[in-house]
């Protein structure tokens, strides 16, 4: 197995590459953000056993911001976070190649069918519920290669932290019922990019 040069290496080779390929002198990570096109489609928390069942749809965009190194994204995943704790299953998100400047978007459904809380969590949700908001993280995973002319580095960890607050609309409910509270994303604020 083809072992990930480490940072200091990869900048290394950019500084060679440098005086091949005219020009480079640093490279930036890919700049993730959340879009305002997302929902809610259910987001139940059951008083009985502590699970929680949710269906989210978010849009994420990620920009390439170099003008001459490419990205590579062999891997990516999504999931949603509530306080720390998985609370949807992990969505694969197509892999591809992006082209200097190039934007991606992803529009991934996250599922949670009956996740089970630990009681302080499920308690916490509650009360975030009736306070009104409730603050979820969206984390996207995965490996990444950087692709300068024809050389092309190895894999490199992709993690990505992006908070959003969810309102609670206490004057509309899920399909009529009352025991399901209608929820909408409020407020996405900047991602933070880890490569």
């Amino acid at each position: 197995m083809k072992k990930a040069m480490d940072i200091k290496t990869f900048k290394n080779k950019f500084t060679f590459k440098h005086h091949a390929y005219g020009g480079i002198k640093s490279y930036q990570s890919p700049n993730l953000s959340l879009t305002h096109d997302a929902s809610v489609a259910q987001f139940n928390l059951s008083s009985g056993d502590g699970t929680l069942t949710a269906v989210l749809q978010v849009t994420l965009a990620s920009r390439n911001p170099n003008d001459r190194i490419g990205v590579y994204y062999d891997r990516v995943d999504a999931f949603a976070l509530y306080k720390a704790q998985q609370v949807t299953a992990t969505t694969a998100l197509p892999p591809g190649y992006q082209g200097h400047n190039d934007v991606t978007v992803w529009s991934p459904y996250l599922y949670g069918a009956a996740v089970p809380l630990g009681p302080y969590l499920a308690d916490a949700l509650s009360q975030d519920q009736n306070a009104g908001y409730i603050l979820l993280y969206i984390r996207v995973i995965g490996s990444l290669r950087w692709k300068v002319g024809t050389w092309i580095s190895g894999h490199y960890h992709l993690q990505v932290n992006c908070p959003v607050f969810l309102t609670v609309d206490s004057g509309r409910s899920h399909g009529g019922d009352p025991s399901t509270p209608y929820l909408r994303f409020q407020h996405m604020t900047a991602c933070s990019v880890d490569v």
